[in-house]
């Protein structure tokens, strides 16, 4: 699949309703796990003549089945951080350049090139986990032209310390009049990506005002730390930073697209990525905007694995297409990189 002539080239509801179609017809020939799954509810391709009529599949079964699509071996295997003795989601990804087109150009979307920032995390490296999609994310952001001293540095945060005292010291970043760098801005921005508790951590051990830069968080206490509502991380880090709003971004292991807020608690998705939001005691009910449910989500970039999943998150929709994130459903797992949430 070339991303940038079918999934990256969506420009209509109309478009991305095709492409929804052709992706469920494809599942029902190719994912025995769909197809089980379909069959099981009596649902067949000739019912369904539209996004909203397509069944989601439990996110569960990455637990349990080989949730794939394709018939070659998969190029990479993403599995869900998880907790000691969690049982741990495995995401089999047939066609790994399908997934950094999807991240990069989801970046780009949002943020712009990442020729525009230095990339500073504080997650596990690459190195560290091979497995982990999120790792694999910011080294592809890093690896696409990221500025000097971009890096990971969960491990080392004095370090990092270090690195964003020079800066600031030297003015070698960009203030940017509005929120994010232009092409013609001459300076790159700071980006610091995060699990929430490195984050937290850091902003404890080493508060410094950092002008223009961009705080990002990813969820994820993993039990190191009290779990906090996103409001009361968001205004620690605020005030450990002197930043006026922090940004987040939500992914997950089994998807290969993320969705982003820029500070106020909204998320948008890219144009191949949509979030329905379903009725909690109906898993076949749409609700309506504004109101509370169960996130379900497609995300096209899962062509060769399920492209249809319904999340444990519940979440809210709004008229815009931003979507709120409101916490997990009673008695479900704690995500690896799960982020308790305020009503």
């Amino acid at each position: 699949m070339i991303f940038s002539q079918t999934i990256g080239a969506i420009q209509s509801e109309d478009r991305f309703n095709q492409l929804a179609l052709e992706a469920f017809r494809y599942q029902l020939q190719r994912n025995q796990v769909y197809i089980d799954f379909t069959e099981a509810l009596g649902i067949h391709a000739s019912s369904v003549n539209h996004y909203t009529r397509i069944p989601f599949l439990p996110i569960e079964f990455f637990k349990t089945r080989e949730v794939y699509a394709a018939e070659e071996y998969p190029a990479i295997t993403f599995r869900s951080s998880g907790t000691t003795g969690m049982q741990r989601s495995v995401h089999a990804v047939a066609d790994a350049s399908l997934y950094r087109s999807s991240l990069l150009e989801g970046f780009r979307l949002f943020y712009g090139e990442p020729s525009h920032y230095m990339i500073c995390a504080l997650t596990p490296s690459l190195r560290e986990n091979p497995d982990s999609s999120l790792a694999y994310m910011i080294d592809s952001w890093i690896s696409a032209g990221a500025q000097p001293g971009s890096g990971f540095f969960l491990n080392v945060p004095e370090r990092l310390a270090e690195l964003l005292q020079s800066a600031v010291g030297s003015g070698q970043w960009a203030v940017p009049s509005s929120k994010l760098p232009t092409a013609n801005c001459q300076l790159p921005t700071v980006l610091v990506i995060g699990l929430t508790y490195a984050l937290l951590d850091f902003a404890e051990q080493h508060p410094m005002p950092l002008p223009g830069a961009i705080i990002m968080e990813t969820g994820g206490m993993k039990g190191r730390r009290q779990e906090l509502v996103r409001e009361e991380v968001h205004t620690i880090l605020k005030q450990a930073f002197l930043v006026e709003t922090v940004h987040s971004e939500y992914g997950m292991s089994e998807l290969l697209s993320q969705a982003y807020s820029q500070g106020n608690g909204r998320f948008c998705a890219p144009p191949w990525m949509k979030v329905l939001i379903r009725d909690p005691n109906d898993p076949f009910t749409w609700n309506r905007n504004g109101k509370t449910g169960g996130i379900s989500i497609i995300d096209l970039a899962n062509w060769y694995s399920c492209p249809f999943i319904a999340t444990k998150d519940l979440g809210r929709l709004h008229e815009d297409g931003s979507f709120e994130i409101l916490g997990r459903f009673d008695h479900s797992d704690l995500r690896g990189c799960n982020l308790m949430m305020s009503d």
